[in-house]
């Protein structure tokens, strides 16, 4: 999936330098589409979604020892 990211985004720039401004936004666009699309996969995928280590959002409080 990456790699088609890339490859629209790469036609994007490409377009973008020599070939229609037109063409070069349109694939643009599909290169965000495509980002949100697989963004959204991995966040709501049921193996790996909303466990990723770096976004560990538990607060672990220390025992206090009975002080109240």
């Amino acid at each position: 999936m990456m790699t088609a990211i890339f490859a629209t985004l790469l036609l994007a720039f490409l377009f973008g330098f020599t070939g229609p401004r037109w063409l070069a936004i349109s694939f643009v666009l599909v290169c965000l589409g495509l980002s949100v699309g697989l963004f959204l996969y991995e966040i709501y995928s049921p193996d790996y979604g909303f466990r990723m280590p770096w976004l560990q959002v538990r607060l672990i409080v220390p025992a206090m020892g009975g002080v109240a």
